[in-house]
């Protein structure tokens, strides 16, 4: 599975942004698609995953109630909606895709990396 994400870019506060992760290749219906963000100097952070076939999304802490997660299976893409993003949402994002029934907000349950894009926030 090859994975690319897009849609970074750079915003001021309170702005919002659509990322978009394009997947290609083979995968079942237990894969588990979910985007981590990575802030300059600071380890990598769940953000919110989505199950393909269910379409059913988990989220994390650290941008509850600001994002919403969903997938198009016709396009084979999933999208990551932010919303009030604000400076300490700058980061690199990036979307992961592999099989798991559990632990979704794992990093290490997942085995295919996208390129991440890069939010920025400022005034």
């Amino acid at each position: 599975v090859q994975l690319q994400a897009s849609g970074g870019g750079s915003v001021q506060p309170g702005d919002s942004l659509r990322l978009s992760c394009l997947m290609s290749g083979r995968t079942s219906s237990s894969y588990v698609m979910g985007w981590f963000r990575q802030a300059p100097g600071k380890e990598r952070e769940f953000v919110a995953a989505i199950r393909w076939s269910h379409n059913s999304p988990y989220y994390g802490d650290s941008m509850k109630g600001r994002c919403t997660i969903a997938a198009d299976n016709a396009k084979n893409t999933v999208y990551l909606n932010l919303y009030k993003l604000g400076p300490d949402d700058t980061a690199v994002y990036y979307c992961a895709g592999g099989m798991m029934d559990y632990g979704l907000d794992d990093l290490n349950k997942y085995d295919s990396w996208g390129q991440g894009t890069l939010v920025t926030v400022s005034s």
